[in-house]
């Protein structure tokens, strides 16, 4: 055992002996004066327009969904619920608060499934976003681009108001027409490959392809009449009405595909910016038979070489 102590006493010195020897050389460059190693990441954001596919825009459209996730019927729906029972009082024999939103006698109206939203759309919303790219070599890089919209959703509803008889019968009845509006939050999850294209310069095309995760949550859905304001949304959160309805509001998340072209400005040993059109197949996963839509982006992104 002292045999063993001895050599590994011996191979410490020699080592030591060689550090010294080595920092003496006036030829070996100063660690110290070396400039810091830089990372290879780039860190950026995104600004730009999100146009969604209004295939899930049906789900704002006041009918709701029970405990099941199935979309109720008319006399279940959350408008029926709150448009005819509640603030109509036809459940409770109560006064009748729309027929005053109408500026009408009581109970001097009609709300029907044909008088329902049937042209939910989503209006452009804005996307903003952290991106971070790793650089492959000159050309390629791995590319995770996270991104999130709130997106407004309007379409409209109609209540005929019951007027006095008169000679002509064509004119007995009027259907007015009021706003259903909605709100929307996606979070986009991007994986994918960036490659530039040709050699590079300060100005290039560049192409993206990867995976997208899509994270969306319903927000609220509202509707007025004339100056009365309904929240469809309170359904969401309790169970005091007839109505079945889940307790929570719909949260889903869907795994498809996305893809970008556009241009690279190389600005400065710093700076990269890029402007990009970027389509995505997209699993919107709430609401009624969720499957992959397509889905639009136009941007802006800055890249900061650290």
């Amino acid at each position: 055992m002292n045999k063993i102590h001895l050599q590994i006493g011996s191979l410490f010195f020699l080592l030591l002996s060689m550090c010294s020897v080595f920092a003496q050389d006036n030829d070996t460059p100063d660690v110290s004066a070396l400039p810091p190693r830089k990372s290879k990441f780039l860190t950026g954001v995104y600004v730009g327009s999100y146009f969604a596919n209004k295939h899930t825009a049906s789900t704002y459209n006041g009918y709701g969904f029970d405990v099941d996730g199935n979309r109720n019927s008319f006399l279940n729906s959350f408008m029926y619920q709150k448009i005819v029972n509640e603030y109509g009082g036809r459940a409770t024999q109560q006064y009748d608060f729309i027929a005053d939103a109408l500026g009408v006698d009581q109970n001097q109206w009609t709300f029907t499934e044909s008088d329902m939203p049937v042209n939910m759309r989503y209006i452009p919303g804005i996307m903003l976003g952290l991106n971070l790219k790793l650089p492959v070599d000159r050309k390629s890089a791995l590319v995770l681009n996270i991104n999130a919209s709130r997106l407004n959703l309007e379409g409209n509803f109609t209540i005929t108001t019951l007027r006095p008889p008169t000679a002509n019968p064509f004119n007995s009845n009027n259907i007015n027409t009021f706003a259903i509006r909605g709100s929307e939050q996606r979070l986009l999850i991007q994986l994918g490959f960036q490659r530039i294209f040709g050699e590079p310069d300060k100005l290039n095309f560049f192409g993206e392809v990867g995976f997208v995760g899509t994270l969306a949550k319903f927000d609220k859905n509202m509707i007025y009449i004339n100056n009365l304001e309904i929240d469809l949304t309170y359904y969401l959160n309790q169970t005091l009405y007839a109505a079945p309805g889940p307790t929570r509001r719909p949260l889903g998340f869907g795994v498809g595909a996305f893809a970008a072209l556009g241009l690279n400005f190389d600005i400065n040993p710093k700076f990269i910016v890029q402007i990009l059109y970027s389509p995505s197949q997209e699993r919107v996963n709430i609401g009624v038979n969720p499957t992959l839509k397509m889905q639009h982006g136009v941007g802006f992104r800055a890249y900061y070489k650290i």
